[in-house]
């Protein structure tokens, strides 16, 4: 990547972003996060593991926004690890249309993420599931000790408050998303099994921060219209938030959309010209791999694309963002590092357009907590 070199911008009154300084701290809040729940196992396994013992148990993933997407990432995952049925559910659609998302006599642990705990879905998709649901149990994984999420008590609820860096005071999720998907993940798959791998995970976030501002400002800095995130498996709900936190920073000011590997030729492959970006996260299982690499290839023999960039853990020639130390990984392990850089070109490509990343939203119309939601009764 010899020709991303230009210098990183800094805000235009000369101070520190808090989104910026909310990318650089996710190593350690990734490492204080299974710190908390190390502190916190007992309790937490205590309730789930009874839940667990239910062979027709539903987990139900629920958040808004990046909050949706940590199900994304995480459900077919968690599904393999419980040998559970998972399913990422956003409460946008369960509270919309409960009926559809609901299933009154299935045992159902709702899993329900919030920085802030205090967006009005989230808070009405527990009381729906709780009006709908015969046997439904409550695992809060929330950034905010003072939010309405962190203040459900009771017998049929566990509450995990993340540290208080995680609560993310730039506009954009960050530390938040990578935090809560991490504390899922070692809930279901182990916290002891996860924290084995937590000081790579962290390590390579580190080798990330450090390796790659200076090339996503230099990236972001060539203009680009349009801009693409690809990825299969878990890697396609990361596309969607990387897609979702460069339209958030840029005001809406880049067209950007997400897909899976295989799906993009089936039409949205028609985005690309020489004013895209592609971004490719490559999956470490040698099956999925062959088809992420086949699409960059395809993509590089085109030669429409303005750019096409690989994230990889493993080498791969040619325009390549490369993580290091975590070559054998997990994809799951591997959502941690990849995040990062989109993050980061979407904070530069904020920068470069003169916006705030902390308040991109130059008409006031987007808040950092949902404003404007009317709940309407189920009879309405």
């Amino acid at each position: 990547m010899s020709d991303l070199n230009a210098a990183p911008k800094a805000a235009a009154d000369g101070a520190e972003p808090w989104t910026r300084r909310e990318i650089f701290q996710q190593a350690t809040t990734l490492r204080a996060t299974q710190a908390l729940l190390v502190a916190e196992q007992g309790a937490i396994e205590a309730f789930v593991a009874p839940l667990l013992a239910k062979p027709d148990l539903r987990i139900v993933l629920a958040g808004a926004g990046t909050s949706a997407f940590i199900g994304e990432c995480l459900a077919a995952t968690l599904a393999q690890a419980t040998g559970r049925r998972v399913e990422a559910v956003p409460t946008t659609d369960m509270v919309s249309a409960p009926e559809l998302y609901l299933e009154a006599g299935t045992p159902t642990l709702l899993v329900s993420f919030g920085r802030s705990g205090n967006s009005p879905e989230s808070i009405a998709a527990i009381d729906l599931a709780d009006a709908r649901v015969a046997d439904v149990h409550h695992l809060i994984i929330t950034c905010n000790a003072d939010g309405a999420l962190a203040k459900r008590r009771g017998d049929d609820a566990c509450v995990v408050v993340l540290p208080e860096a995680t609560h993310d005071r730039g506009f954009a999720m960050t530390s938040s998303f990578s935090a809560m998907t991490y504390a899922a993940l070692a809930i279901f798959s182990g916290i002891a099994a996860l924290g084995d791998r937590n000081e790579r995970i962290a390590q390579a976030v580190e080798q990330v921060l450090a390796d790659t501002e200076t090339a996503m400002a230099a990236l972001a800095a060539r203009g680009f219209e349009r801009v693409v995130y690809l990825g299969s498996g878990p890697f396609q709900g990361l596309a969607r938030e990387a897609a979702l936190k460069l339209l958030e920073l840029t005001d809406g000011g880049l067209v950007t959309i997400h897909d899976s590997t295989l799906g993009f030729r089936h039409g949205p492959k028609t985005i690309v010209n020489d004013r895209t970006l592609v971004v490719a996260f490559l999956s470490n299982d040698p099956l999925t791999r062959a088809y992420d690499l086949d699409l960059i290839a395809e993509l590089r023999a085109d030669k429409v694309a303005g750019a096409v960039l690989a994230v990889s853990a493993q080498d791969i020639a040619g325009e390549t963002l490369r993580v290091h130390g975590l070559e054998t990984a997990a994809d799951s392990d591997l959502l941690f590092p990849y995040i990062v850089p989109a993050q980061m070109f979407a904070l530069h490509a904020s920068l470069d357009r003169g916006l705030t990343p902390d308040t991109p939203n130059k008409a006031g119309t987007v808040s950092r907590v949902v404003k404007g939601v009317r709940i309407h009764s189920t009879g309405a």
